[in-house]
């Protein structure tokens, strides 16, 4: 039975209690309906267009996102005549299938682990994977031949998985531990980080295997109540340095005992790093939302505007030149429809006139 082997290093108890603070903040933020829903769709597109960009699609982030926005189409031809986007069809049709499983698992609303942890489940993903990819002989069917993972730099086979015929038993085993007594006792995190190189491991599937792993992995995220309200997206950080990545992953097998402790310290510092940005933004909305109830209303602001306000938390009055300071990348005549714009909102009052101008929260 597939037994994986690592340690509980400090580093690892170190992210998953940045990771736990993290979480904390954001599942009890108090975030108003739509910036919730500006959060997620942001991660959903940054999900898809880093989740296929990793394997070697061409599509620029916003191209990407015009995929995704898009509703009631079927295939690559069809994007291309309704968005004008050249681009190959196959890179199309990668983001389009992309975008279809994460959809697919945003729709598993309160999902049940032990319906869901599931080989019908992972074949389910891959159908969505590889939907006009590959020939519909192996479209959610395991491989009946042997493949090669290549580097991509140098071509060279950098990894060789298991052959077809073991299939079916190495997924079979492992999703005996996944239903077993002493791995429901493993954290969350590192559950879904052995499914993560398990699955890439076994490479049950002719093409589409990373992404049917990332896919499966955050599914088992959500299904034991780690989803974050869904504002991540791993993929983010996983293609921010492909090779450490793919040589994370490579780690076990050239460990002895394929031991899993160096993969499962890059998983969680990623996964802490994206929910630590993401606290980031939370706290600043928070301040948003403590000026709602000084005011009694819903106050719409800019991200400059939330910069600004942070800079009145630490200070009472601010100068236009303070202003500039906080935002050195912005023109002084923006800045000045910002504070303008804040004072006509009742958010700030003017002080002085002329060059001794300041201004500061309203009392």
């Amino acid at each position: 039975m597939f037994d994986p082997q690592f340690s509980i290093s400090s580093k690892i108890l170190t992210y998953i209690s940045r990771i736990e603070s993290a979480k904390a903040l954001i599942d009890h933020a108090p975030l108003v309906p739509s910036w919730e829903a500006k959060f997620r769709d942001d991660a959903f597109a940054r999900t898809v267009h880093y989740g296929t960009k990793i394997e070697g699609n061409d599509l620029t982030q916003e191209q990407a996102q015009q995929v995704v926005r898009l509703e009631d189409y079927v295939d690559s031809e069809e994007v291309a005549k309704r968005t004008g986007m050249l681009a190959r069809e196959r890179d199309i049709q990668e983001v389009i299938n992309y975008r279809n499983v994460i959809d697919w698992i945003d729709k598993q609303h309160s999902p049940k682990y032990t319906e869901l942890i599931t080989e019908k489940t992972l074949k389910t993903l891959h159908k969505l994977t590889v939907f006009k990819l590959v020939d519909e002989e192996y479209v959610g069917t395991f491989r009946d031949k042997q493949v090669v993972v290549r580097s991509a730099t140098n071509s060279g086979v950098v990894f060789r998985p298991p052959v077809a015929v073991e299939i079916p038993y190495l997924v079979s085993d492992f999703f005996s531990w996944a239903h077993s007594t002493a791995t429901q006792a493993v954290h969350p995190l590192l559950r879904a980080a052995i499914t993560h190189y398990q699955l890439v491991y076994i490479h049950p599937f002719i093409e589409g295997n990373g992404r049917t792993a990332r896919a499966f992995a955050t599914l088992m995220l959500y299904t034991t109540a780690y989803d974050f309200k869904r504002f991540f997206s791993l993929e983010q950080y996983f293609d921010s340095d492909v090779d450490a990545y793919y040589q994370a992953l490579l780690s076990v097998q050239q460990n002895s005992g394929h031991d899993l402790t160096y993969w499962l310290e890059y998983f969680c510092y990623g996964v802490a790093i994206e929910l630590e940005k993401i606290r980031e933004q939370v706290q600043r909305l928070s301040k948003d939302l403590k000026l709602k109830k000084q005011l009694g209303r819903q106050v719409a602001l800019s991200e400059r505007q939330i910069i600004l306000l942070e800079l009145f938390q630490q200070q009472d009055s601010i100068s236009s030149d303070d202003a500039q300071k906080a935002l050195p990348q912005v023109s002084v005549d923006t800045i000045l429809r910002d504070l303008k714009d804040l004072i006509v909102k009742g958010v700030i009052n003017k002080r002085g006139v002329t060059k001794g101008v300041t201004y500061g929260l309203v009392e």
